[in-house]
């Protein structure tokens, strides 16, 4: 079968989606770092959207290490097949990146590129650890690449090294400087990645970081799509279903988010018309994604898998366990929200609910339910927290943590592994649960590092949470009717 290129785009089935502009003719604005699948997923794809209204926005692409994807890319002209996942799989080309580089053989080329006066936005989806932070989110100066950075800052290997080598040239040369806005799901990432880049700055000259500091802006970002990782089994059906193969498709639901500080020191798209949100409150939405997405979603997954389910969509078939996690969400995590941000939260509550339904996305609740003793504190403890303050009852918000206590007594019973970074300690007090409600949710309790001592002494969380438990015993349906 023929492969995805500019010369076989004609060979493509009727019904796929083209760019919808000339390449050629496209400038590169923009730098990405780390074009991973949720970049290219994401961001890509609201720069095609912006490429199609005009304007020099392709991306070069870069990867600081592996060479898989430029490798990939490269034979394909940079084009790439994206699946968006619903009832019905719907294909498009994505062509807004036109150069891709990677590795310490094209560093010259990428610090070339970044220098670039047409360059004006820098991007970047790196993980957390890419960033190099300590934990209190300041520069670790000991980090190997970051020592190297120091020793060698004509010759970085960091990101933050390439940052700053880049702004460095464009400081010298009278060069507007570039917007550099970071992608990954870190608190504040706008904020620690300029601070991170200064501090970087200022071991070099302390003329460029002030500069940096007052010229360059780091908006903070919050990004959202359900992004399944590339397998065999997507290129044999892209392959199928477009007419042409593709070294490298990505698949993604339908729904995407971009949420960006409006705060920019250089040219940018027309954002609005392309989907993507700017604020002067990301928080708020960081804020929202976190209690009404994730909470909710740890909510079935527990409740989900009790009931005997293997999947979200699975679960949200069950009209009992969709209705109450929609009152969980409207009754009583909306009303800890910022009602001033200008989110419509009744629209955002049922496009959450229909992506959790999308039978396109095969979303294990295994998976989900991983690292509970992490995540709940911030899913859904911070929301019980103010619940409580304002004298309101927590009796839905009780039931899934009273399901995840369930969950570790399951994992007891049957005898199959937990992935949790506390999956001893967990173990250990599932193993002397006894179905006393009391009893057991003192054990769990003995986790100062899970429970505050907030929660723990708070006679209403205790009472709701052991009548929650003791109604899981009765089983999911049970405790639904008796919630």
């Amino acid at each position: 079968m023929p492969t995805l290129s500019t010369a076989n785009l004609d060979l493509l089935r009727a019904d796929v989606a083209r760019p919808a502009y000339d390449r050629d003719a496209a400038g590169i604005g923009v730098v990405h770092f780390g074009p991973g699948a949720f970049f290219r997923a994401h961001q890509a794809f609201f720069f095609d959207e912006a490429l199609a209204k005009g304007g020099n926005w392709a991306i070069c692409a870069a990867a600081l290490r592996s060479t898989d994807v430029r490798d990939a890319l490269r034979p394909q002209d940079n084009l790439y097949i994206l699946a968006e996942l619903e009832r019905e799989t719907r294909y498009r080309v994505i062509g807004s990146i036109k150069e891709t580089l990677a590795g310490p053989g094209d560093r010259a080329a990428l610090l070339d590129r970044l220098a670039n006066p047409d360059t004006v936005i820098v991007t970047m989806t790196v993980t957390e650890k890419g960033y190099c932070l300590k934990g209190d989110g300041t520069l670790d100066f000991d980090h190997p690449d970051i020592a190297h950075d120091v020793a060698e800052p004509l010759n970085p290997v960091s990101l933050i090294g390439h940052l700053v080598e880049g702004l460095r040239r464009r400081f010298k040369a009278g060069t507007a400087p570039f917007t550099v806005i970071s992608c990954d799901n870190l608190v504040d990432n706008g904020h620690k990645l300029g601070r991170a880049v200064a501090a970087l700055a200022e071991r070099q000259d302390a003329a460029l970081a002030a500069w940096i500091r007052a010229e360059v802006a780091f908006p903070r970002t919050m990004v959202d799509s359900i992004t399944p990782a590339t397998d065999d089994a997507l290129r044999t059906r892209v392959a199928s279903e477009t007419g042409l193969s593709d070294n490298w498709p990505i698949q993604r639901e339908r729904f995407t988010q971009w949420v960006i500080e409006d705060k920019f020191c250089n040219v940018r798209p027309d954002f609005a018309s392309i989907g993507v949100t700017l604020t002067n409150d990301v928080s708020a939405y960081d804020r929202a994604k976190l209690r009404l997405l994730n909470g909710p979603h740890s909510t079935l997954a527990y409740l989900g898998s009790l009931a005997g389910y293997e999947t979200v969509a699975d679960t949200m078939g069950d009209a009992d366990l969709a209705g109450f996690v929609r009152r969980l969400m409207l009754d009583d995590i909306r009303p800890t929200l910022n009602q001033d941000a200008g989110i419509d939260y009744p629209a955002y509550i049922d496009a959450i609910l229909a992506r959790f339904a999308n039978p396109g996305i095969r979303h294990l609740l295994s998976q989900i339910a991983w690292d509970g003793s992490a995540k709940l504190p911030f899913r859904l403890f911070g929301t019980i927290a103010e619940r409580l303050a304002a004298g309101a009852a927590v009796d839905n918000l009780a039931l899934p943590v009273a399901a995840w206590m369930h969950f570790i007594r399951s994992k007891v019973a049957d005898g199959t592994k937990l992935t949790d970074p506390l999956s001893d300690a967990l173990l250990t007090i599932g193993r002397a649960c006894t179905g006393d409600a009391h009893r057991d949710v003192c054990g769990f309790f003995a986790l100062e590092q899970v429970f505050p001592a907030a929660l723990t002494g708070n006679a209403a969380f205790r009472t709701a949470l052991e009548r929650a438990y003791g109604l899981l015993d009765g089983g999911v349906k049970a405790a639904l009717r008796g919630i």
